[in-house]
Parts: C-alpha cells; sequence; structure tokens
C-alpha cells in the first residue's frame, strides 16, 4: 500500500497548542425549509409547534450555558445567555407570529426567514466581528428549525480526536468538548470568534480558517494540528511525528517560562519601555487579559454593542456595559474606540454598500448623526469616573474630521455637566490611522489629538489597494511591505514631534516578526490579541533597543518584502530562539 504524501495547510493559530491524532470530520447537516401555505385551520397548530421548538431550544441552551459556566466561568459563559435573550424577543417573536397567522406559512419557513434578516445585516457589514455573530445568529435559526423537525444532533465522539469542520458555533464547540477533544480546525473563523475565544479558555488548541479542509482531510486522518503557527499537517511522517512531540515537550515548558512574565513590565534590556495592551470585543475577554499579563486595552471593538439588535443601544445600556470594563481593568487604561461600523448596523435598511470598506462607516457616520455620537460620547465619559478611560475615533481621514469629532466630544461633556455628572476632565483622545491620507497628515492630526493608533490592517489593505477578503488578490496583503513600513515610521517621528505617543493595534503588533522593528522604530505601545501577550512580552524583554533601532533603518532599505521577513525572522530565531514563527521548520 502506498503511503500518504504529506500535506501542510496553513490556516489561523486562535487557540495554543500542539494536538497529534486522527481527525473526526464534523459535519452539521443545515436543516431543509421548504415553504408551504396554511390552511386556516393549521395556523394554531403552527403556533403551538414554535413555541414548543422555542421552549426546546431554550432547555437546550440553558443546559449548555450551566456546562459553561462550570467549564469556562460564568463571564464567558454569557455568550450563551445572549442566545437565550435572542428566544425570548419580543419584537422578534411577534414579527414571526403576526407572519404565520397573516402570510399563512408554516413556522418553518417564516422562522428562517425572519432570522436570517439579521443575520444578513451582519454579513453585509465591513466588520469580520459582524460576520462571526452572523454565523452564531444562523445557528440558532437552524437550532429552532431542527427542534421544529425533531432532528438530533451528534454530541458523542469515539476516542479522541481532532475534530474538523467547515465552522464551529460556540455550542458546537461547548458540546463537543465533553468529548476528549484534542484540537479544532475550521475552514472559516477568526481569532475574534466566540468559538476561539471558548476554546482557549478551555485550552483546547485551535486552527481556523484553514480554506476547504473537508476537501482534504477525511475522517480517520492522521494529523497534526499546530496552534502555534496555525499550521494543519495532513498524514505526517513518523519523523514529523515525533518532531512535533518533542516541540509540544519544548513549548509546555516555554509556555510556564511565559508565565512566570506575567507581572513583569514589557521593557528592553537596555531599558526602553513599551506599553503592551490588548485588543478585546467583549467583556468576557477582561479576565483572560489580566491573567496574561496586560498593562490595559489599547482597542475595545465597542461595535458589539450593536450586535442582532434592530434598535440603538440607549446611553443607560452603553453606560453599565462601558463602567463594567474600566472597573475591572482599573488600575489599567482602556481605549474605548467609537462605534466602527458601516451605516447598516444604524439604518437597517439602508441599501448594501458596494464596497463597505471606502463608503460609510466610522467616523464618517457618527458625524453624519451626531445625536447618536453623543449618545455614546456620554456613555463613555459617564464610565471614566476612575480616570482610566481614553476615547478613540476610528477611519479618520483628514484634520476637519477629527475637529468636527472632538466638537461632538465637547459638545457631549458640556450637556453632562449641565445635568450634574462628574467625568474625568483630563480624558485623553486619539485617533486612528488607518487611511493612507491620514498618514500623510499624522503632523497635522497629531496637534488636535494626545495619541495616534495606528491601525495596520486597514492601513496596509489601503495602501496596497488590496482586500485581503478577495482570495484573487489576498496574497498581495503583507503588513511588512517596505512601503507601509515606511508609512509606520512616518508617522510615529510625526506624533513623537508633536509630543503625542504613538501605538500600533492590528495584527501587526501581535505578529512576533514585526515587534523588533517596531520597536527600532520608536513605537509607544503594543495592543496585542490577548493570547499572544505572553510571547510579546518575552520578545521585547529579550531585545536590546539599540541593535533594534539599526536593525529598523536596515529593514527600510530593502525593496522587497520576501528580503523584509528573511532578515526579521534571522533577527528573531536568533534573539527569542524559543518563538513560534509561522512557516519556519526550526521553531514552526
Amino acid at each position: 500500500m502506498t503511503e500518504k504524501k504529506e500535506i501542510i495547510l496553513k490556516g489561523i493559530a486562535a487557540a495554543p497548542g500542539i494536538a497529534i491524532g486522527k481527525a473526526y470530520v464534523f459535519k452539521k447537516e443545515l436543516p431543509s425549509v421548504e415553504l408551504r401555505a396554511l390552511d386556516e385551520s393549521e395556523v394554531a397548530g403552527e403556533l403551538e409547534r414554535l413555541d414548543h421548538a422555542l421552549a426546546k431550544s431554550e432547555k437546550e441552551l440553558n443546559k449548555i450555558l450551566v456546562f459553561a459556566e462550570q467549564k469556562v466561568g460564568e463571564a464567558k459563559a454569557k455568550i450563551f445567555e445572549a442566545q437565550v435573550m435572542v428566544l425570548q424577543d419580543a419584537y422578534l417573536l411577534g414579527a414571526i407570529r403576526k407572519r404565520i397567522r397573516e402570510e399563512k406559512k408554516n413556522v418553518e419557513y417564516v422562522v428562517s426567514d425572519e432570522i436570517q434578516k439579521y443575520a444578513n445585516l451582519m454579513h453585509a457589514a465591513s466588520n469580520e466581528y459582524m460576520h462571526e455573530r452572523a454565523h452564531e445568529i444562523e445557528d440558532l435559526k437552524n437550532r429552532i428549525v431542527r427542534n421544529l423537525q425533531q432532528q438530533k444532533l451528534l454530541s458523542k465522539l469515539d476516542g479522541s480526536p481532532i475534530v474538523i469542520a467547515h465552522t464551529l458555533t460556540p455550542a458546537d464547540t461547548m458540546i463537543l468538548s465533553r468529548n476528549n477533544i484534542l484540537a479544532y480546525g475550521t475552514d472559516v473563523g477568526g481569532v475574534t470568534s466566540h468559538a476561539a475565544l471558548i476554546s482557549r479558555a478551555l485550552k483546547i488548541p485551535a486552527v481556523v480558517g484553514a480554506g476547504s479542509l473537508g476537501l482534504t482531510v477525511a475522517t480517520g486522518d492522521m494529523l497534526i494540528l499546530d496552534g502555534y503557527s496555525g499550521n494543519i499537517i495532513v498524514h505526517p511522517t513518523e519523523e514529523r511525528i515525533i518532531e512535533y512531540q518533542r516541540k509540544r515537550e519544548h513549548f509546555s515548558a516555554f509556555e510556564a517560562q511565559l508565565a512566570v512574565l506575567k507581572d513583569f513590565p514589557a521593557i528592553t534590556l537596555d531599558g526602553k519601555s513599551v506599553e503592551l495592551s490588548a485588543n478585546i470585543e467583549l467583556t468576557e475577554e477582561i479576565d483572560y487579559v489580566v491573567l496574561q499579563g496586560s498593562q490595559g486595552v489599547g482597542l475595545y471593538r465597542t461595535e458589539t454593542l450593536l450586535l442582532g439588535r434592530d434598535d440603538v443601544p440607549s446611553e443607560e445600556e452603553q453606560y453599565r456595559e462601558y463602567k463594567i470594563i474600566a472597573d475591572r481593568i482599573y488600575p489599567q487604561r482602556v481605549i474605548m474606540r467609537t462605534f466602527d461600523v458601516g451605516g447598516d448596523k444604524l439604518i437597517p435598511d439602508m441599501a448594501e454598500e458596494k464596497n463597505p470598506f471606502l463608503g460609510w462607516r466610522g467616523i464618517r457616520m457618527m458625524l453624519d448623526y451626531p445625536e447618536f455620537f453623543k449618545t455614546q460620547l456620554r456613555a463613555m465619559l459617564r464610565a471614566s469616573g476612575k480616570n482610566n478611560v481614553a476615547v478613540m475615533f476610528p477611519m479618520i481621514s483628514n484634520v476637519q474630521e477629527v475637529r468636527k469629532a472632538m466638537a461632538c466630544f465637547n459638545e457631549a461633556k458640556n450637556e453632562l455637566r449641565a445635568r450634574g455628572v462628574r467625568f474625568d476632565e483630563n480624558i485623553q483622545v486619539g485617533v486612528m490611522i488607518e487611511v493612507p491620507a491620514a498618514a500623510l497628515m499624522s503632523g497635522i492630526i497629531a496637534q488636535e489629538v494626545k495619541f495616534l493608533s495606528i491601525g495596520s490592517n486597514d492601513l496596509t489593505q489601503y495602501m496596497l489597494a488590496v482586500d485581503r477578503g478577495n482570495h484573487f488578490v489576498s496574497d498581495l496583503y503583507h503588513e511588512l511591505e517596505p512601503s507601509v513600513l515606511h508609512t509606520i515610521k512616518f508617522v510615529i517621528e510625526n506624533g513623537h514631534r508633536k509630543n503625542v505617543w504613538v501605538g500600533v493595534c492590528g495584527e501587526m503588533a501581535s505578529n512576533p516578526l514585526a515587534v523588533p522593528v517596531l520597536v527600532g522604530l520608536g513605537v509607544d505601545e503594543l495592543s496585542v490579541v490577548p493570547s499572544m501577550l505572553p510571547e510579546i512580552k518575552k520578545i521585547i524583554r529579550s531585545l536590546h533597543y539599540a541593535e533594534c533601532q539599526r536593525l529598523a533603518q536596515t529593514v527600510l532599505h530593502f525593496s522587497t518584502v520576501s528580503e523584509v521577513e528573511e532578515c526579521l525572522r534571522d533577527y528573531v530565531h536568533q534573539h527569542c530562539p524559543d518563538i513560534p514563527l509561522a512557516g519556519n521548520n526550526n521553531v514552526i
């Protein structure tokens, strides 16, 4: 029998760890829904079926909630509370019942159609986080339909497999974890997904966004899943298995070393301090961020508050959420970014834009709706009572937008003063530098604010004219392109000339290869994926600032991204040989 050829698939590292074992391909069949006209005599029965399916779905989710609270804690288990709340949403259920009565259509069709409207709004957003939430809303829809059709889902697996799936919802992740799961690998998804968050909390290695795993992997195939680099190796050789067994032991010991650094600052060997903070979307992430030794939250994506709603959250609702985060991270600082979403989140019936990345989003949309904007600003100001909140405006293109946003901010302050509400009078305000025009004008913009935060994801896309979500051009997306590095250098220098600090909060900040050059360019703050905090801290504490400055000068003379990556890979491997690097055979 011919030995199968080893295949290496590349995904996104979502939860750290190395797993070696056999695959189980988890295929969740979507329920089939057909439109059926009802007779008047059938309507009452359909409404009764709806009530039974909702009750059963709620019971299932409450069971998962209890299990999740035991396994990952109450904070992270609130994900399932949110799904239960959707099941109890009076507006949604009222619309479903009304359509069944008036349109006389079967309950499966109406449930599917109504809930899919919410999911479609999220899919249409330019925000990857909203795309993740859309999958969860669709999963809730499918749960109700399956219960209407009295279908059952597989929840027990034989052995200790590595689960491979197209996508996994939080409920899938929790239910499957009852088995002795070694790891998870999915075709789609990102590190911001709730499923990835739960995997990290459960300490189950995970790789997401690996493409068409189902076309390459079959149940029973031998796999190595590397949650450090994002690699999934199919049909590994005996030599490769032995190699990864050693690496697994090595990284287990290395993680123990990283844990010791939790309470130490991110400071180079020659005394250059870098503020190391975390990016978050959910209040549930705060405990994990603190446990990882973060110096604060460098980017709180507030648009998650708009998730699954058909209305705008009130000032009081927003204030409560912001205060929870500010209180939990205290005495460290949290930088709250104002809503960075397209107009579809504020106006659900708005026509879909042809190119939402270049459209009506971020500060552009907020300035067109100043009362909505000021509601959020008042809520943020009210949450600043402990003097550990900063505010950041996204998608800035020019200084006029900054001045208009600051005018709204000052109006919000005056409105709170008139109400006798206290807040931090010295609260810092900054902007994100994501648009090349803003980067070019960063010296002028820096005069208007207290800090600049470089959003490397969008800046790279706009600099290179590449939509990384488009598979035809996504391979052209490289955050270490010389043009991007020169732009970052330009922004940092402009900020420092105006005595404002400059941070980086995109994926680049979490890339071990990029850290030495960012330090060398003089960045003051890095806001990273929470799971990467220990490794990035380890790298910074292994470097000399003076050497990093020389490295940055060397790299800026290169003309291609391949030259940059090769130089940085050698440098990081030399100074931090234990750090896992994607695509490197020596250090995973």
